[in-house]
């Protein structure tokens, strides 16, 4: 049987050549896939244990990613999340309260959908049906800009840190729709996972602060050089945890 599958975090930057020397040559990761679209670029890099970081560069003159980064600036623009059906997938959302945009079945190999963040607590994510075997050739012809040589072991990504107004708020999205797993962090914050998935979302409950995401969380067994605040050239806050090492201090 099938399940949902948290399947990538998306950052919206002005240009994709300048995330390889974050990406890999800091975090260590490899290029994994991505390709021209419509009105956009994409690229992906893996990480230690599966996570991946999408990366979007907006094309031509218009289009959603221009609107973005007008009005935000680079920084985190989406969560995807594999399901079994999209039909389905967009019928629970709806069952629930959300309006579905940007639904799309045209093509058997990626169809897709959209929660708006204006309901999806701050961020938007993107359902997607996908058919393995007809992203293959997709990956085959990527060539990644490039990134620093003889770069370090990949860290972890854990997965993105949000906020949310409440815990009924986020259980409705992340648990009833997305059908995550919850449990509750030492911190107070409630961590969701999805069986199979690299990935997680952890969710800080706080009803005076707004909605959206927080942190793009790492794990690492080495030192990272992270930025205090947003980095520079993507916009996302990094935060890592050390990771300890049997027979070392």
């Amino acid at each position: 049987m099938r399940r949902i599958r948290f399947d990538h975090i998306a950052i919206a930057v002005s240009r994709m050549a300048d995330a390889p020397a974050f990406l890999v040559g800091e975090l260590g990761g490899a290029p994994a896939h991505g390709g021209p679209a419509d009105v956009y670029t994409f690229g992906q890099w893996r990480f230690k244990d599966g996570g991946r970081l999408e990366i979007l560069e907006p094309r031509g003159h218009d289009g959603f990613l221009h609107r973005f980064l007008a009005q935000r600036g680079s920084g985190i623009h989406h969560v995807t999340f594999l399901v079994p059906s999209l039909r389905e997938a967009c019928d629970r959302a709806g069952a629930h309260g959300y309006t579905i945009v940007g639904y799309d079945d045209s093509n058997a190999g990626w169809q897709e959908a959209f929660l708006h963040p204006k309901q999806a607590l701050g961020i938007v994510v993107q359902l997607a049906a996908s058919e393995p075997e007809s992203s293959d050739a997709g990956r085959r012809r990527w060539v990644a800009p490039p990134g620093p040589s003889n770069p370090p072991p990949p860290v972890t990504v854990l997965g993105l840190r949000m906020r949310a107004r409440s815990r009924e708020r986020a259980e409705t999205q992340w648990a009833r729709v997305l059908e995550g797993e919850a449990s509750l962090g030492a911190d107070g914050a409630v961590i969701y996972r999805w069986p199979g998935s690299p990935m997680r979302i952890v969710v800080e409950i706080d009803p005076a602060r707004d909605e959206g995401p927080v942190a793009i969380e790492l794990e690492s067994v080495r030192a990272l050089a992270l930025s205090a605040g947003p980095h520079l050239a993507l916009g996302a806050v990094f935060t890592a945890t050390r990771k300890a090492v049997l027979g070392c201090p």
